[in-house]
């Protein structure tokens, strides 16, 4: 036997049973909640260029793509996100369409997570994509709300949604004088939220309000308060000004009933970089990292010959699932109603007799095995409460016991 025939590669896994059904109902949860918002759906191939993730906006490290070589020796990679290609989608396919755009999508993306143990390196995602809105608060409202409906459809009471700007963090960085590795360095630090590690880096660069800023920024998460500690800390007309927004955001967002699920965090800041305004992450009670990402990206359309202001979200849809059925949420497997068993001469009669069943709604199967009392062993053994045994007449026999 082959070493690797009974395992699946790191970072993947199968679905079974139960798993399945609870994928498809979250699936299934965020497809009609998408489309009756106004949405429509796009695919996007499942290996693109690899040219189309390295621009300096656009840059997804190539340690964690997989890559592949097509049959003109040009290198391809398996789609480590979604909105990229949609946003080429909108520029190419779709230049032609009227704005606004509204978009959604499922389908799975692909990272190489090899030190990260327990992180999947496929992953369903759904989403939406809302393009060329021209008042950005309207959209960013859209965007928010619908996100918040989908954290609300998985767990209406164990989510919440936190909120930033991706312009706070952005405009200390323009203001320190470091080289882009060490900035990277940060970005990540205040993410992974490692105080330890940031401060002795920031230590390094020097003792000036905007690094004092940055020290502090993965503690300024929390309630309408953290705008005045952020703004204590460094502030100018431009950092005034998302702040301002931000309050604004909170406090329109909860008074629409989402208070006390809503929660300010400045130190939000993706590796993505491709964000340019508010961002967003939405968190389920059983999952240890976002279930939700997204934020307001304007420039990256532009990038592919279309300008357009967009904003939008992904939602993990193995973790949405994951948690409906740790919490009891999801539904189980049917068990069927009737096991039909043909005799002899009658194993097309007995098919014919289950197809008969399914057309009344009734959940019903083949039994394969030889004889009526195997047949019998078999339905108690499932659970299934009727056996139905058919030859020149049928007979239906009640296992309720």
């Amino acid at each position: 036997m082959k070493k690797n025939d009974l395992i699946t590669p790191e970072g993947t896994r199968d679905l079974l049973f139960d798993e399945c059904i609870a994928r498809r109902e979250a699936e299934q949860k965020l497809n009609i909640l998408f489309t009756r918002t106004g949405y429509s759906e796009v695919v996007t191939p499942g290996i693109e260029f690899y040219d189309l993730f390295t621009s300096s906006t656009r840059h997804f490290s190539q340690e964690n793509m997989y890559k592949l070589v097509d049959s003109k020796g040009r290198i391809i990679v398996m789609r480590p996100d979604s909105t990229i290609p949609i946003a080429r989608l909108a520029a190419s396919r779709l230049k032609d369409t009227d704005f606004p755009l509204r978009l959604f999508y499922n389908q799975s993306v692909y990272e190489n997570n090899a030190l990260l143990k327990g992180r999947s390196d496929e992953v369903v995602q759904a989403g939406i994509e809302l393009l060329g809105g021209e008042n950005k608060k309207r959209a960013d409202y859209e965007a928010l709300s619908i996100a918040v409906e989908a954290l609300s459809g998985f767990d209406s009471d164990n989510f919440r949604l936190e909120i930033g700007h991706i312009g706070y963090f952005k405009t200390l960085m323009d203001k320190l004088d470091v080289d882009s590795d060490v900035k990277e360095d940060i970005r990540t630090l205040i993410s992974t939220k490692n105080y330890p590690v940031l401060n002795d880096l920031l230590d390094a660069i020097g003792d000036t309000k905007v690094v004092k800023a940055l020290k502090q920024l993965p503690r300024l998460f929390g309630g309408v308060d953290v705008l005045d500690k952020a703004a204590a800390l460094y502030t100018d007309d431009k950092i005034s000004e998302i702040l301002d927004n931000l309050r604004e955001v909170f406090n329109r967002l909860s008074s629409l009933g989402y208070e006390g699920k809503i929660s300010l965090d400045l130190g939000i800041v993706s590796h993505i970089d491709y964000y340019t305004g508010i961002v967003f992450r939405g968190y389920l009670s059983t999952i240890g990292e976002a279930v939700l990402k997204g934020g307001r990206y304007d420039n990256l359309v532009g990038e592919f010959g279309r300008e357009c202001n967009a904003v939008g979200f992904g939602v993990n849809v193995d973790s949405a699932a994951k948690h409906m059925m740790i919490c009891g949420k999801s539904k189980k497997a049917e068990t069927s109603q009737v096991l039909v068993f043909g005799k002899a001469g009658h194993e097309v009669d007995a098919m014919r007799y289950v197809l008969d069943l399914l057309k009344k709604g009734i959940q019903a199967e083949n039994s394969l095995f030889d004889s009526s009392e195997e047949s019998e062993d078999y339905a108690r053994r499932k659970g299934i409460k009727k056996l139905a045994v058919i030859g020149d007449e049928i007979t239906v026999i009640s296992l309720l016991e």
